[in-house]
């Protein structure tokens, strides 16, 4: 018997639980606050040493991402220290903090989206039909030319 009582549940009246309420109202939030500098307060006070805060932290935020796009290249987390620039970013500047938290969301979806079946599916069969020309391709290759390693050069 359904009494209307939400007492077993974690349900609202709408049907959304109570970490999903809690997480819409602190997105909203978030929205609508604006940005605050997270400089200490004796930083803060004084306008010169404040603008040589915001000058560090956009030297130091530039050249993480000047590596991070470095290691786009090379071996390492790329784009985790892009981020990683950003994030440091944020913490002084409401353009980036703005950025960072479209980045986030887009990210998010993209993520919701690759665990979609269909989208994965998708996935599973191009990954698998390249993976069979490649391997017909190379397959064409020896057959033609034969295997001749470089150490195994007569030329020389």
């Amino acid at each position: 018997m359904n009494t209307g009582s939400n007492r077993g549940t974690n349900e609202s009246a709408t049907g959304d639980t109570t970490t999903e309420t809690t997480a819409r109202a602190a997105a909203e939030t978030e929205e609508e606050t604006p940005h605050v500098s997270k400089a200490p307060a004796f930083i803060k006070a004084r306008k010169t040493l404040h603008l040589s805060w915001q000058v560090g932290v956009f030297v130091v935020g530039l050249a993480v991402i000047a590596a991070g796009v470095a290691m786009l290249v090379l071996p390492g987390p790329g784009w985790v220290a892009i981020f990683a620039g950003l994030a440091i970013w944020a913490t002084e500047f409401a353009w980036a903090h703005l950025v960072l938290r479209w980045t986030k969301r887009k990210v998010t979806e993209a993520a919701q989206k690759a665990l979609d079946p269909k989208v994965r599916r998708r996935n599973i069969i191009l990954t698998t039909t390249g993976l069979v020309i490649a391997g017909a391709l190379i397959g064409f290759y020896l057959w033609k030319y034969g295997l001749v390693l470089p150490w195994d050069l007569k030329d020389q």
